[in-house]
């Protein structure tokens, strides 16, 4: 087992990966930006080395900088979290060629899932259902309308190497895609410095549902149940669910042997996520694979009570995994709340927190590096805490939400908690019925001052 690791992130994830190695008896090593000394990941680890200014590019996304830290402190392992270098093959090579464990995907692993287009034709070779479109890359804008006929209208473009929304673009007729296709390679351009785009049907009324896979070093993988990620503003996941309202028995068995044959094709090591679309008629169809740990993995731990982060590590040190597949016993929500204005368009609202009340109770758990006086940096993404609570069902879970965004309480700047407020009193979050249009018509209504 590993005697001390460096965990390559910041803020709740950091501080997650730290309790669990504290359970373990593994030494940590927490890195942060200038930004970020203040932060709660920084007191909590054994160690904390400073790896640069505010900018990400010049702290967490600086390997030089973060292979220094773990070799001055003899970390022998790194865990990069979610985001920032999580699924950088170059980063994952680097850790290997210093003899350093990388906690995670290898190099060749996330180079062949990394890329949505190679994904997906790997994908069909495993024989996993995919969405209808191109068969790769599109070569340019003669062969991207030859694929749109073939594929009919609607489509999406998307970026190969996007991810967050960027470089997608839904076209409904003919004359509109020229310009679709030059303005989504040049934001995939600006995003990621990578243009290739692929096509694929647009799929109407979906809902976006995951599959949360683990393998290891024999080529053994399982699932662990789905989570629901339907509410998502611009391509970003607001809340997540799991079990999914929509799932029946014998679509979530379907869902889970897709995303075990796809796992198992690839001698996938490690925990991650196969994305899937999920139409009305309850076809899915593999989106892309996350290879690393996500924001909402919290959810499928409460459900089933098992510590994803301890498995993470248990499979990079080389113990094999039970193949045992998990089904969910409870019901669990995950609000992410944001320091945003839900009223302004959801504008960041990085300050000061003059005042934090957190809420409590049996049922609800509150991942987050936040506290009274701690300052938020502009620098970084706007998710502060994530809030989730579990009961034995749906109805029971959403009422414990209610009763705990009423009870959390955050002053000296804007969050996303009265969104999430009036989201548990929609009628159709109530009875489930919403896709990944949700938030185009849900307006949220202003609170009359006392």
């Amino acid at each position: 087992m590993f005697k001390k690791i460096l965990i390559a992130n910041r803020g709740e994830i950091a501080l997650r990966v730290i309790r669990t190695c504290k359970e373990m008896g593994i030494k940590t090593v927490a890195v942060y930006s200038t930004a970020d000394a203040e932060s709660l990941h920084v007191k909590f680890a054994d160690e904390a080395v400073c790896i640069g200014p505010p900018a990400s590019s010049e702290s967490y996304l600086k390997i030089s900088n973060i292979i220094a830290a773990a070799e001055i402190t003899n970390a022998d392992a790194i865990h990069p979290g979610y985001g920032f270098l999580s699924e950088n093959a170059k980063f994952s090579k680097i850790c290997e060629e210093h003899d350093i464990k990388f906690i995670g995907a290898s190099p060749e692993m996330i180079d062949r899932m990394g890329d949505k287009a190679n994904a997906k034709a790997t994908m069909l070779e495993a024989g996993v259902p995919c969405v209808p479109g191109s068969e790769g890359i599109i070569e340019d804008f003669e062969d991207c309308k030859k694929v749109a006929l073939e594929t009919g209208y609607p489509v999406m473009l998307k970026a190969s190497a996007g991810g967050g929304g960027k470089g997608m673009r839904a076209v409904w007729k003919p004359e509109d895609l020229e310009n679709a296709w030059e303005s989504a390679r040049a934001e995939s351009k600006a995003a990621f410095g990578n243009d290739d785009m692929y096509m694929e049907k647009l799929i109407e009324e979906p809902r976006h549902i995951e599959i949360q896979i683990v393998g290891d070093s024999t080529g053994k993988a399982c699932h662990l149940s789905e989570r629901d990620c339907s509410i998502q503003r611009r391509h970003q996941k607001l809340t997540e669910e799991v079990p999914s309202p929509f799932m029946t028995t014998a679509l979530r068995k379907k869902m889970g042997e897709a995303a075990v044959k796809a796992a198992e094709y690839i001698k996938y090591e490690g925990a991650g996520t196969v994305e899937f679309l999920v139409d009305k008629h309850r076809n899915f169809f593999f989106m892309e694979m996350n290879t690393r740990i996500q924001v909402e993995h919290p959810i499928t731990e409460q459900v089933i009570d098992f510590d994803l982060i301890r498995e993470q590590i248990l499979v990079a040190a080389g113990v094999p995994i039970s193949g045992k597949n998990y089904l969910p016993q409870l019901h669990s929500i995950e609000c992410r709340i944001n320091a945003e204005d839900p009223f302004n368009d959801f504008r960041p609202s990085p300050g000061r927190i003059t005042t934090l009340h957190a809420p409590g109770g049996h049922g609800v758990r509150l991942d987050t590096h936040v506290y009274a006086g701690y300052s938020i940096p502009p620098n970084y993404d706007s998710m502060i805490a994530k809030l989730i609570t579990t009961a034995q069902t749906r109805e029971e879970a959403i009422n414990k939400m209610k009763r705990a965004l009423d009870e959390f309480v955050i002053e000296g700047i804007k969050t996303t908690i009265p969104f999430h407020r009036q989201l548990m009193d929609h009628p159709d979050y109530l009875s489930g019925n919403y896709t990944t249009k949700f938030m185009e018509d849900f307006k949220i209504q202003p609170i009359e001052e006392d």
